[in-house]
């Protein structure tokens, strides 16, 4: 596995430990479909929630949820939209990002920004 993909895979996995600790349920991880994929599929109350995350070492190009492009966004979409058809969801959707910031102290500072797109 590359540098890139354990670190992404760091990222998802804090990410989904955040989430659940503010009351999600992961329902899905890397989900994929076509050319589309999604980090995290979430549920909390009547939502179904479609998780971007962006995990960054670095701020010199900017903050991670910046690179969240259009390109990403409507792979995303055309994603959710497969998964709400094949498991029947017919209730609310939302797309957000979390965003993980690794400062240089070894710290870190997740931002979950809710209805990050659509």
């Amino acid at each position: 596995m590359s540098d890139k993909t354990s670190k992404g895979r760091e990222g998802e996995a804090r990410a989904a430990a955040f989430l659940e600790a503010k009351g999600y349920t992961v329902l899905e991880r890397n989900y994929r479909h076509k050319r589309s994929e999604i980090d995290l599929i979430v549920k909390k109350d009547a939502w179904i929630v479609f998780v971007e995350v962006k995990l960054r070492t670095s701020d010199s190009f900017g903050y991670p949820e910046e690179f969240v492009n259009r390109k990403k966004v409507m792979r995303i979409l055309e994603g959710a939209e497969y998964y709400t058809y094949v498991n029947r969801w017919e209730g609310p959707v939302r797309y957000d990002i979390v965003s993980i910031r690794q400062l240089p102290n070894e710290a870190e500072e997740i931002r979950h920004i809710e209805d990050a797109f659509y």
